[in-house]
């Protein structure tokens, strides 16, 4: 029997320290183990337990504390499984619908202990591929049509190739795991997770180009990540995995990880190279590409963290196989952070081609309160906003979202109801682009600062009719002539709101109303004398002395002294304040 208790972030900032704590004390000095896991995907049940029966049955126990988890560690040291009333009932939705390729061994290995992970068949994929040749391995990369899993989705053979035919005796291996998207934590959890699957990812992919030296480039807000890769590499070093004469062979490789600062604009490559060299992170002219003159000037090849943890599983069944894992002429699997108002949060792995609506309602459960999609996010800060009427035809293909106006990106996918507001999703998006923007180019460096402008007075009832041509025309703009791919993407969350809810423009800009009842600026606050029970609440919160009355009568709020702060709807615990705008009422 195996007891598998999830410890990645997810796990650990839900309690699994105080959890495992509390299980170990039952099991000391009996024959049953607890292994420390890392995420499973299931991040929506943290603290989460796996057990695994002789039998190779598996039980989970989800949302533990510290009592649960003792109580379950005492009726399975007394034979009693499972625990009915204790066990999770749909683990199986999420788990069952999915195909895992980069996420198959994350929840079940320890990442810390190289031995588990050689356990489930690490390394065998080197084994093999140190015996191939160079052009054998990019042809089974070829056939397998991986694309790169960062956002842009090129062909990872022809960046591979491109590299390895480049003039220059030395060649860089660079893996992108700089994961900045709001949302976003397939790279952290991949790298907490499994570790070993990215570094014999990237020893394949030097094989493959020639390379004798490698950087992991993570953020440094990742420390979990940080400790755990960092200690994958020592253990692959010592087990000759890393280092010279690889698995016997003539073929050297040393790997080492550096920590960046958390600069979006980093997850770039030309950026990301220049940070490495130590240079402020920005972007560079393309041509030439990385693969021609990248780190230290000399041909370099960069993938992200999902796209080497494919690498070792294509090399073992055969390119072929990897594309007969999709139903659609983009191959393979893609890994989504599933977050939002959604029932079952957490990470996602899909056959491309799938739809949309199959990921949210079948896997992930649907929204939260029964309600139906309005919208989703996918892509990151510089995808797009898609409407919910799309979900059941849309499928997850990389030409598929760019018809529509979106981007794969790294895999983030908010699911957002009718509570949401999309003009203050996109005023939100943009103000996160402009910060995060080098400024290194015109369009981007001025081009997003307006457009944050114009939609925040949307927002704040300010807007104009005449805005609505413009922020197309600008957005447009900054699109086409931006320089990297930050500024070609980042206008997208506000021409796909645009496209496709402009009813909410014309709500902010024309009624000065908020649908959605968010934006603050067009709220109206006041209290339902009849549900108000005089307990004085709201005028206690109340910062800017709006709210007046007695105690155990009704209370009153001055809108001309209102700051709309929405203290007085938090503290109040009888429901009687409520929001207006317009005729819209909540």
């Amino acid at each position: 029997m195996r007891l598998l208790l999830g410890f990645g972030s997810c796990g650990l900032a839900a309690g699994a320290l105080t959890v495992s704590e509390s299980m170990q004390k039952v099991l000391a000095d009996t024959n049953l183990q607890l292994t420390l896991v890392g995420c499973n995907g299931m991040c929506f049940a943290e603290p989460l337990l796996q057990v695994i029966d002789d039998a190779g049955e598996n039980y989970y126990y989800g949302n533990l504390n510290e009592d649960i988890a003792s109580n379950i560690a005492k009726a399975l040291l007394a034979g009693q499984i499972p625990q009915q009333n204790l066990l999770m009932q749909d683990a199986n939705d999420f788990l069952a619908p999915q195909t895992r390729v980069a996420l198959a061994h994350c929840g079940l290995i320890d990442p810390e202990n190289i031995e588990e992970y050689l356990w489930v068949g690490g390394y065998t994929a080197l084994k093999k591929a140190v015996l191939m040749n160079l052009e054998e391995i990019i042809a089974e990369v070829k056939l397998s049509g991986l694309r790169g899993r960062g956002g842009a989705g090129f062909p990872t053979w022809l960046k591979w190739q491109n590299t390895r035919l480049a003039p220059g005796k030395e060649k860089f291996l660079i893996c992108n795991a700089d994961e900045g998207d709001p949302g976003a934590f397939m790279d952290r959890s991949l790298l907490e997770s499994d570790p070993h699957s990215v570094i014999e990812g990237m020893v394949i992919a030097a094989r493959a180009i020639g390379a004798t030296q490698g950087i992991i480039y993570v953020r440094r807000e990742y420390p979990l990540a940080v400790k755990r890769i960092g200690k994958a590499i020592l253990q692959a070093k010592n087990k000759g995995f890393l280092g010279d004469n690889i698995c016997g062979s003539d073929f050297n490789f040393n790997l080492r990880l550096v920590q960046g600062a958390g600069a979006f604009i980093c997850g770039e490559e030309t950026a990301l190279i220049a940070s490495l060299s130590g240079k402020r992170g920005m972007p560079t002219f393309k041509p030439p590409y990385p693969s021609e003159r990248g780190y230290h000037d000399l041909p370099t090849n960069i993938n992200n963290v999902e796209t080497f943890a494919n690498i070792a599983w294509i090399i073992n069944n055969g390119g072929l196989s990897f594309g007969d894992l999709s139903n659609d002429e983009n191959s393979g699997t893609k890994v989504f952070a599933l977050t939002g108002k959604i029932k079952r949060g957490g990470l996602v792995e899909v056959p491309l081609g799938t739809t949309f609506s199959k990921v949210i309602y079948e896997i992930g459960g649907g929204l939260k309160n029964g309600k139906e999609a309005k919208a989703i996010q996918i892509g990151g800060p510089s995808g797009g906003c898609l409407p919910g009427k799309l979900l059941s035809t849309l499928k997850i293909n990389y030409e598929e979202l760019a018809s529509v106006g979106a981007i794969m990106g790294s895999g983030g996918l908010v699911v957002m109801d009718d509570s949401t507001c999309m003009v203050d999703i996109a005023r939100f998006f943009m103000a996160f682009n402009k910060d995060e923007s080098c400024g290194r180019c015109t369009p981007c460096r001025i081009g997003m600062v307006r457009l944050e402008e114009l939609l925040t007075e949307i927002c704040q009832g300010q807007g104009k009719e005449e805005y609505i041509p413009f922020l197309e025309t600008l957005g447009k703009h900054v699109k086409s002539t931006s320089l990297c791919g930050l500024g070609n993407s980042a206008p997208n969350p506000l021409l796909t709101t645009m496209r496709y809810f402009p009813e909410e423009y014309a709500a902010h800009i024309k009624e000065k109303r908020c649908p959605a009842l968010k934006c603050q600026a067009l709220l109206d606050y006041s209290i339902d004398e009849e549900k108000c029970t005089g307990c004085g609440q709201c005028f206690k919160v109340c910062s800017a002395g709006a709210i007046s009355g007695m105690r155990k009568q009704a209370y009153h709020i001055d809108s001309s002294l209102c700051i709309k702060c929405g203290m007085c709807q938090s503290s109040c615990l009888f429901d009687a304040v409520k929001i207006s705008s317009k005729g819209v009422a909540m």
